[in-house]
């Protein structure tokens, strides 16, 4: 967008480029001063092209060159910004629901001005630490400083950006701007166990328990009440905010429902439940008529709520009978009958989109049923099949977490119920191919590429590939004799 702004403001008479005004200079560094990082990032690269030098004589490089420098300082800015204040980064921005610890991004930023304007020397240090070749240690000392100087800046309003990043957090929620510099307070303690959160995450143990214990107790030495905050910077910088379930079960070395309960962390887990709750009522809403995306982003919608489950029963003792245990069995069978209705209406819409008829054969003494035929008189109905295609789908995602759902028999029996009569029901196509026992050939190709359709997400693409090799060479005869000699 920017780009565009200046290219249209700056095209002199003939199609040159001319200098920007002082005002459309103003005008692109507020626009660019406001966009999120991913934003700047992508403009950096577009403009890399550009001429970093202006001179007079330059058609093209005048008006982009310029916005290419000041594209390049903002870079540089929110490069040393996001080191400084790393931990609160994942903390600006819409929040994903009302759970979430979060602040305006414009807090970020505000906090940013007011802490340059206030600690203007500390940033030029961090600033030429490659010239002064600053220690590892020095740059933490230096950034942990000017953490703690953010927070009592916006505690104080102590200049005009301070003020105005404490009244955008206290527009956001009651007590916005105090939680804000809390935040702040342990913003050094986040940042070194930045490093090791990966490897608590994936390798618990007594070890990484031990180092997770100690980070804990330095944030709350900070303040007493700071360990839910802790928590929550923590869950900011996971892919899935749920997982810090599992530092908080290495901090209190897997504790019981009640105890969990009566702490000041208990909200990580009801928020936990809560959010199986929603996802138990958006798996619920899908329907055959939705189509083949909206059915895979509810079998991914499953996955993720099996590994909430998981994540509880892992990380919590708790009983089944009250309590949270209760309401996690509850939720466990909900989502097995969900699932196994789909299931069930999978393969109802994959015989439907197949139909089968029951021919009769005249013979001496009247006409004799005999067992079902494909019905090929008829073209294959497209709702039909668009339905059964986007249930089967569904299905076929599931193949990872039906073994810890709880729902892994009824779609091994589900799968395998299709699967055989996938089978029968391409033998019969065939048979009646062979014979010239069909009306219409097209109608008979049009099926088995269907059956095809159906049999890689019931059984593998390599056994769809099967189903469309066999047919065409039943359709195609004389083809196949050329091709073998």
């Amino acid at each position: 967008m920017v780009k565009v702004l200046v290219e249209r403001r700056s095209l002199a008479p003939g199609g040159r480029m001319t200098a920007l005004s002082e005002r459309q200079i103003q005008i692109v560094r507020t626009l660019v001063e406001q966009a999120p990082d991913h934003v700047v990032g992508g403009l950096s690269q577009a403009l890399s092209g550009a001429a970093p030098d202006a001179s007079p004589d330059d058609a093209s490089g005048n008006a982009l060159g310029g916005v290419r420098r000041l594209v390049e300082a903002e870079v540089a800015d929110r490069t040393l910004r996001n080191a400084i204040l790393q931990p609160m980064i994942a903390m600006c921005g819409p929040p994903p629901d009302d759970r979430v610890l979060a602040f305006p991004a414009r807090a970020l930023a505000a906090t940013w001005r007011g802490l340059k304007a206030s600690e203007p020397d500390l940033i030029e240090r961090l600033q030429a630490a490659e010239v002064l070749e600053l220690s590892c240690h020095h740059i933490a000392d230096a950034q942990d400083r000017l953490a703690r100087a953010a927070a009592a800046g916006v505690r104080a309003r102590g200049n005009p950006d301070y003020a105005a990043a404490s009244e955008a957090c206290d527009a956001a929620r009651a007590g916005g701007a105090d939680l804000f510099a809390r935040c702040l307070d342990i913003t050094p303690v986040v940042r070194r166990a930045l490093p090791r959160l990966p490897e608590w995450i994936t390798h618990t143990g007594k070890e990484t328990a031990a180092n997770a214990r100690i980070a804990y107790r330095d944030a709350v030495a900070v303040a007493d009440d700071a360990g839910p905050i802790f928590f929550h910077m923590l869950a900011g910088q996971l892919a899935q905010r749920w997982m810090v379930m599992r530092l908080i079960s290495a901090v209190m070395d897997k504790p019981t429902e009640r105890y969990l309960r009566d702490s000041e962390l208990a909200g990580f887990c009801e928020g936990l439940l809560d959010e199986i709750d929603q996802a138990l009522a958006t798996i619920a809403t899908l329907r055959s008529d939705q189509g083949r995306a909206a059915a895979g982003t509810a079998a991914r919608v499953v996955d993720l709520t099996v590994q909430r489950i998981l994540e509880i029963e892992t990380n919590v003792e708790m009983p089944r009978d009250h309590g949270w245990g209760k309401r996690l069995a509850k939720q466990r069978a909900a989502l097995a009958g969900l699932v196994e209705a789909r299931m069930r209406e999978a393969e109802h819409c994959a015989r439907e989109a197949l139909p089968l008829h029951t021919p009769r054969s005249h013979k001496a003494g009247g006409q004799k049923a005999r067992g079902q035929a494909p019905q090929l008189s008829e073209p294959p109905q497209p709702d039909a099949v668009e339905r059964a295609l986007t249930l089967l789908t569904f299905v076929d995602g599931l193949n990872l977490s039906s073994n810890y759902g709880g729902f892994s028999a009824a779609r091994n029996k589900a799968v395998e119920a299709l699967g055989e009569f996938l089978e029968r029901y391409v033998d019969s196509v065939l048979d009646l191919v062979r014979t010239q026992d069909v009306d219409d050939m097209d109608h008979a190709a049009a099926f088995l590429e269907i059956a095809a359709q159906f049999s890689c997400l019931i059984r593998g693409e390599k056994t769809g590939e099967l189903v469309r090799r066999r047919a065409h060479a039943t359709l195609n005869p004389d083809l196949s004799h050329a091709c073998e000699a």
